[in-house]
């Protein structure tokens, strides 16, 4: 694999241009911004800047976001803003959707409900201001040799991240709420992002194998990525990051095939190490399993568990979907799906529909939980526009990784991680400022690498 990551088959020819034929300076910025972003809020210094009655907090993973919009424009000015346009529809749709966004600002007021516009205006902005990860990836990374740095990054700080969330797993060290161990661990990350990151970095190890070019160097860096991305999703004990790792696989066998490059043994491989990961996130969250399985009926409730994970987004998500019927074309408003306006007319249905939940299951003033569902939340908050610009965005990033197979593996690897946070983000909601969001733009920019 090109620089012992990347399949040489499809990097540049020594005698193209140096853009496509050499790695730029500026893209190490790139690479070394993955550590801040892959970074929980918690353990990164952030300097607060007061607003209305609220407050805007500046982190290091947003010094990071400006750095590397710096670096995109540096070396967009040596070497042009041919990228862009060949990103234009990628770019169009992802515009579009963070208009409906700002637009759906207005909504709970021409609704003639109380919401506190600052508050959401600033976490809007947060989002929006990930999303200029997008074109500072079209810019960065503009070909194979370009992804070498992040994906060595992304594999480095999964090691750790890996690392750390066994330790925790074994009680050595403490998460954010103690030491507990033998339970699903958030390493340094969170559940979700630390998921997201092994999902990513699992991808990387799995397009290393089935393209592999025979180099020991190579299959090394796959090997361990395989092995650190595996494990790191077994510890999240995420199994929406297992349902996105199911499509990814697909996404990198289909493509494979593609460019001819499918055998057997390999594929074999990477089904078996998925089947492992997916039976060793499953049996992480066995209990949770379990009582999701009385709370459908399958079983016999045996006991009074409080608040299950399975069982208590089933009922966020049924909430949600009154929302959104109730209010099908304009949505509630930017996260608006958490105020009680929103939720309190459905709350008495809920009870009725699932009396077996406890009273703290239920949003409330002081649960405000919200929907915890990307796709649902969007509906709700944002209407039928949402929707529509959300799986516009989606079918978009796939169609610009399929055309870009044969020429690049790059768009690959940006299909691969756009299947892991489809998976991922079915567990949460429109949160701002989430690693998550970071890897999603990310691979959003790279499906439409072509050289």
């Amino acid at each position: 694999m090109t620089a012992d990551l990347l399949p040489r088959a499809h990097a540049a020819p020594a005698s193209e241009p140096t853009p496509t034929g050499r790695r730029s300076r500026e893209t190490l910025v790139l690479a070394a911004a993955v550590p801040f972003l892959f970074l929980h809020a918690t353990y990164q210094p952030s300097a607060s800047l007061g607003v209305g009655s609220t407050s805007v907090d500046v982190t290091l993973a947003d010094a990071a976001i400006a750095c590397a919009l710096v670096a995109a424009g540096l070396r967009s000015r040596r070497e042009g803003w041919q990228p862009l346009l060949r990103a234009r529809v990628v770019l169009g749709l992802a515009a579009a959707f963070l208009l409906v966004c700002a637009i759906s600002l207005a909504t709970p007021s021409l609704l003639g409900e109380e919401y506190d516009l600052t508050r959401h205006a600033i976490s809007l902005a947060k989002f929006g201001w990930y999303a200029t990860l997008l074109p500072a990836t079209v810019l960065l990374v503009r070909s194979t040799v370009d992804l070498v740095p992040v994906v060595r990054a992304f594999v480095a700080w999964s090691v750790a991240a890996t690392s750390w969330g066994l330790l925790q797993f074994l009680g050595i060290v403490a998460e954010f709420e103690g030491k507990r161990p033998g339970q699903r661990e958030p390493s340094f990350v969170g559940i979700h992002d630390f998921a997201a990151l092994s999902g990513a970095v699992l991808v990387v190890g799995s397009i290393g194998i089935v393209l592999a070019d025979g180099r020991p160097a190579g299959r090394r860096w796959s090997v361990v990525a395989l092995v650190t991305g595996g494990l790191g999703v077994v510890l999240s004990g995420a199994m929406t990051a297992v349902l996105g790792l199911w499509l990814a696989l697909a996404a990198v066998l289909l493509g494979a095939r593609a460019v001819s490059a499918l055998r057997g043994r390999r594929a074999l491989t990477l089904v078996g190490v998925t089947l492992l990961v997916t039976a060793g996130t499953a049996t992480m969250r066995a209990d949770t399993i379990e009582r999701f399985a009385e709370f459908v009926g399958l079983r016999e409730r045996t006991a009074d568990t409080g608040v299950e994970s399975y069982a208590h987004r089933t009922l966020l998500a049924y909430i949600g979907g009154r929302i959104w019927l109730d209010r099908p074309v304009t949505g509630v408003g930017w996260q608006a799906s958490s105020e009680e306006w929103a939720y309190a007319p459905f709350l008495d249905d809920a009870r009725a529909r699932f009396p077996g939940e406890p009273d703290q299951a239920f949003p409330s003033p002081e649960h405000p939980w919200g929907i915890q569902m990307l796709y649902l939340q969007v509906a709700a908050d944002l209407g039928i526009a949402g929707i529509v610009f959300l799986l516009g965005l989606a079918a978009a990033g796939v169609a610009a990784a399929v055309r870009g197979l044969r020429a690049s593996p790059v768009p690959l690897v940006g299909l691969g991680w756009l299947c892991v946070v489809a998976g991922v983000w079915t567990g949460i909601g429109l949160v701002a400022g989430l690693p998550l969001e970071a890897l999603t733009w990310i691979a959003f920019g790279l499906v439409t690498v072509r050289e």
